[in-house]
């Protein structure tokens, strides 16, 4: 990598682990193209416990939440940061409340998907993830303006996938039991529901189903959030234009 190269630091706000890895992974491995062998950009992640997100997500107390991810964002600000990216679908519902306050912008997760959906031509997508996240409004606000629909499955579907998640997904634990499930209700989506992509709208999904697998094609926040951020942080590198992100909160 070219030391006169402006490449900015990224700030990972982490909740829960596997996620967060994935993300982590993904930008240090994608960004040798760019950068050269094995480099990427500075990299900053923090995380609170997990189980308090959990605890504050249980009781639907979002300005918990949002008071969270400012603690989070204060470390990172002071650790040199230049923007922040947070690979966890739910909890970016907390994102507009007034309790987050952080000087440093945000790249928006369901943003992401959406313009990639949108470049894709897709029109109708299966929202998969965790309960909050499916009955919640962040990929609706999102999706909505371009057009696009967010589909959510059935309420006994969306509790399966809720426990399958916070049992067992969020440890690193696959068990094919899930993952036949898991493509029992994106087929059922697909034939009645008429989806014509999936979301995966838990950074813990891409374990366990892929575009290998699905009947659908998947929209990988995961995957697609690091890559936004690899190209947020490289972007004069690459003369190209920032990614178009969240203003400060």
């Amino acid at each position: 990598m070219d030391s006169g190269q402006h490449v900015k630091t990224i700030g990972i706000a982490a909740c829960s682990g596997p996620g967060a890895a994935l993300c982590f992974e993904t930008i240090t491995g994608e960004c040798s193209e760019i950068l050269g062998a094995h480099h990427h950009p500075e990299i900053i992640l923090h995380s609170l416990s997990f189980g308090e997100y959990c605890r504050f997500l249980q009781q639907g107390n979002w300005p918990a939440i949002a008071q969270l991810l400012s603690r989070t964002c204060d470390i990172l600000v002071a650790a040199g940061a230049d923007f922040i990216i947070c690979p966890d679908n739910t909890v970016h519902e907390a994102l507009s409340h007034r309790d987050l306050q952080t000087t440093l912008p945000w790249l928006h997760i369901s943003e992401t998907v959406a313009r990639e959906a949108e470049s894709q031509h897709f029109k109708r997508l299966a929202i998969l993830g965790t309960k909050y996240l499916m009955e919640g409004p962040v990929y609706d606000e999102q999706l909505s303006p371009l057009g696009l629909q967010a589909v959510t499955p059935t309420l006994e579907e969306r509790n399966h996938l809720n426990s399958m998640i916070f049992d067992r997904l969020v440890f690193n634990r696959v068990i094919e039991q899930d993952r036949l499930d898991l493509l029992s209700i994106v087929r059922r989506m697909e034939t009645e529901e008429n989806c014509d992509a999936v979301v995966l709208g838990c950074t813990e999904l891409p374990l366990i189903l892929n575009d290998q697998i699905s009947p659908l094609p998947t929209l990988d926040s995961t995957r697609l959030l690091a890559r936004a951020a690899i190209r947020e942080a490289t972007a004069s590198t690459m003369n190209l234009p920032p990614v178009q992100d969240l203003p400060p909160c």
